[in-house]
């Protein structure tokens, strides 16, 4: 072990469980395999804060990825909106709540659909682990309470603006009322999270299954990234005849709404819409509130 005498640090929210040795259990209607599309809806500041970036940013105000990454709001969301429709797709819509200033009716688009909104922040211009606790604290009140407002119930989901959490946020949300959390990708299944005053869900979202990290960061093609979320579809298929497991796919519509990758991301998810119309028994469409909520109900025995 060499000069390694200390343990290491530990976050001290769950503990070592191998996928292979855990209770069975099936979700809804007996099926194996669930899937939910998380479609990032953000709202960036003009000329200050963190955003992603289509080609190395200049000098603020950095026209060219602002723009961008607008393009999103104003186009690439109407064109995915309309393939979901196409496809008879459920939809989580995590939303920066700066959106219901900006663009409310992209929002109203989805509520009609009886789609999920998930907490995303105020804005992906800030990261909420660069705060104090009582600064965070105020983040996540403020976004709960526009989109309570807004909504007319609270969210239950919450995924960081950049997947970014301090030591507290798990304890800040359990506190806050919110009942599941998106943003560690550590496991195919959900799984408690321990709290200074309870305990919080951790429901899987994906980092590989991502267009920011796939697209915006590895530069992957629209073609190989189809062909990603397709082999993912299919492996974790097959899996499910051995666990029950949560596959997601995430979005941001100033990357995935553009033509060219639209097109190719219209190939994929029409595989998965095929193959779940084809056996609906094996995969459950949905959203990640709704697998929050079987796990809360008790009708899954999960990992403590």
């Amino acid at each position: 072990m060499g000069d390694y005498a200390l343990p290491l640090t530990h976050h001290g929210r769950y503990n070592y469980s191998a996928i292979t040795q855990r209770p069975d259990y099936r979700w809804p209607g007996g099926r194996r395999l669930a899937v939910y599309i998380a479609l990032n809806l953000e709202h960036f500041a003009f000329g200050e804060g963190l955003g992603a970036e289509l080609a190395p940013g200049g000098p603020q105000p950095d026209v060219l990825n602002y723009a961008w990454r607008d393009y999103g709001n104003r186009v690439g969301v109407w064109r995915l909106l309309e393939l979901f429709d196409q496809l008879e797709l459920p939809v989580a819509l995590l939303v920066n709540s700066a959106i219901y200033d900006y663009c409310p009716a992209v929002v109203a688009a989805f509520r009609d659909r009886r789609d999920e909104i998930v907490a995303h922040g105020r804005t992906n211009s800030e990261r909420q682990s660069t705060l104090s606790e009582a600064d965070e604290a105020a983040l996540i009140a403020e976004t709960t309470q526009t989109m309570t407002e807004q909504e007319g119930q609270p969210p239950q989901g919450w995924l960081g603006p950049w997947i970014a959490q301090s030591p507290v946020t798990p304890d800040l949300l359990q506190e806050a009322g919110y009942t599941y959390l998106l943003d560690w990708c550590q496991d195919d299944q959900p799984i408690w999270f321990e709290t200074r005053r309870g305990r919080i869900l951790s429901v899987p979202y994906p980092q590989e299954i991502n267009d920011i990290p796939a697209i915006a960061v590895r530069r992957v093609s629209a073609k190989d990234f189809a062909e990603m979320i397709i082999d993912n579809f299919d492996e974790m298929l097959e899996q499910s005849h051995q666990q029950p497991l949560v596959y997601g796919i995430a979005l941001h519509p100033y990357i995935v709404g553009q033509p060219f990758r639209l097109r190719h991301l219209r190939r994929a998810l029409q595989h998965i819409a095929t193959v779940a119309s084809n056996q609906p028994n094996r995969v459950w469409l949905t959203h990640p509130g709704a697998i929050a909520a079987h796990i809360h109900s008790g009708l899954a025995d999960i990992i403590p």
